[in-house]
């Protein structure tokens, strides 16, 4: 969490928005999910629209590849809550709009560690560009292989496949990741015919489109990621 409120408390406030940086930078690497808050809309506690520094603020953290940003005394206190979040939300939406966006992420992306986990989940966010899958598709216990998938900032979603309730509640703020909480699989052929199934009825493949799948053999084994899959969503 970047809580620039109270760095600001403890540091100059020159100081913050280099601090920011280094902060989301240090958390992507670690694979760690990354919350940039405070003061991020503040004139909205009182105004129903922001300053236009306040907007650069909210898409200056985007860029910087945070994982999620928040709102606090906008929408706790405030006298525009819906609006706060609605404009936040236009924001983030424009900001990866942007096609220097995709640039920075690309150029700040972090080498994966060298292991078979971390090899098998940046195949699959190179995979999913080269054959235009629409969505990559984990199917994690601990949370591990979608926090890796998630470090790799990959250009489509990530659909998250997990039997703990609990795993799930954690990686909704985990980068471009949706989450549904599901049985466990006992093949590879029901892991297919699960990911296309969840992937059709939740809106992130249409029939005829490419599924990137990972996951880990035998099922149900925290940190086993060793499988890669490209699956077809059939109608």
């Amino acid at each position: 969490m970047v809580a620039r409120g109270d760095l600001g408390v403890e540091m100059p406030a020159e100081d913050v928005p280099s601090l920011q940086k280094a902060m989301v930078r240090a958390a992507r690497k670690a694979g760690k999910p990354v919350i940039v808050a405070t003061q991020m809309l503040e004139s909205m506690i009182n105004a129903p629209t922001p300053t236009r520094a306040e907007a650069s603020d909210v898409a200056t953290a985007v860029y910087d590849g945070a994982d999620a940003v928040m709102l606090s005394a906008e929408t706790a206190a405030g006298s525009y809550p819906l609006e706060a979040v609605s404009m936040m939300d236009r924001i983030t939406r424009r900001v990866e709009q942007d096609p220097t966006y995709r640039t920075i992420m690309d150029a700040q992306h972090p080498d994966p560690r060298q292991t078979a986990a971390d090899a098998i989940t940046a195949a699959a966010r190179q995979v999913a560009h080269t054959v235009g899958a629409a969505a990559i598709v984990t199917y994690t216990t601990s949370g591990s292989t979608t926090l890796r998938a998630a470090r790799e900032r990959p250009e489509v979603p990530i659909l998250c496949l997990t039997s703990r309730l609990e795993t799930a509640r954690r990686l909704v703020l985990a980068y471009g990741t949706h989450t549904v909480h599901t049985t466990d699989v006992s093949s590879v052929a029901e892991m297919v015919m699960k990911a296309c199934s969840i992937a059709y009825l939740d809106g992130f493949a249409e029939p005829g489109q490419r599924l990137v799948i990972t996951a880990g053999v035998p099922f149900g084994t925290p940190g086993s990621t060793n499988m890669l899959r490209i699956a077809w969503v059939e109608g």
